[in-house]
């Protein structure tokens, strides 16, 4: 276990009762924020060492590909732009976060092979693990011990099928996978960015 999962995992056992909004938020939607904004940058990275490794002709062809596909978490209901993002309360942008990190947790172990290995085995999935935690008690603090009405529990994971037909050989759907998770990484840091804004009433929350 990582040294962000015990913090977290400790501040998860602290929490009885009221003791929820004994946590301090802010420092938590902080811890957040980082882990979300690395994340990002290592999907960054990662598409930037893909492209490196092809050829210009097949960086070209990929360049066309992706703009015309379809995220499959984009079925996902999310805030669309960035007036609804900002409309939007602090559970929906929470709980829109942790649908968005769930239906990565499967596919992610594709990046700690062949994509992006340099980090260790398990890097990037530890680090969504984390990410997840913290959002998870952001949910729970939210709440102050009500139970959550609309859990994710019920829902599909959209991404596994697709990763179960991954081949490391077919640039088209490996490219995909890596935007998509670089798209979506991008939807949670501005999603739990602007619900720590909320949070603070004397900000002014803008995109």
């Amino acid at each position: 276990m990582t040294k962000g999962s015990l913090l977290l995992l400790l501040l998860l056992l602290s929490m009885t009762g009221n003791g929820a909004v004994a946590i301090n938020s802010q420092h938590l939607f902080n811890n957040a924020v980082i882990r979300v904004q690395v994340l990002h940058q290592l999907a960054a990275r990662m598409i930037n060492d893909f492209e490196e490794s092809l050829f210009p002709e097949d960086r070209k062809a990929l360049s066309r590909i992706f703009p015309l596909s379809h995220c499959i978490s984009d079925n996902i209901p999310a805030p669309s732009d960035k007036d609804e993002t900002q409309r939007s309360s602090v559970l929906r942008l929470l709980r829109t976060s942790l649908r968005l990190i769930e239906t990565w947790e499967y596919p992610s172990q594709a990046f700690s092979g062949a994509f992006f290995n340099s980090l260790g085995p398990n890097a990037i999935s530890e680090k969504l693990n984390d990410l997840k935690m913290g959002v998870s008690l952001l949910i729970g603090a939210y709440l102050n011990g009500q139970p959550d009405m609309q859990g994710n529990d019920s829902l599909p994971l959209p991404f596994e099928d697709f990763y179960l037909t991954l081949d490391d050989n077919d640039l088209s759907k490996s490219y995909r996978l890596m935007a998509c998770f670089r798209k979506d990484m991008h939807r949670v840091e501005t999603f739990i960015t602007m619900a720590r804004c909320r949070r603070s009433p004397d900000t002014n929350c803008t995109l």
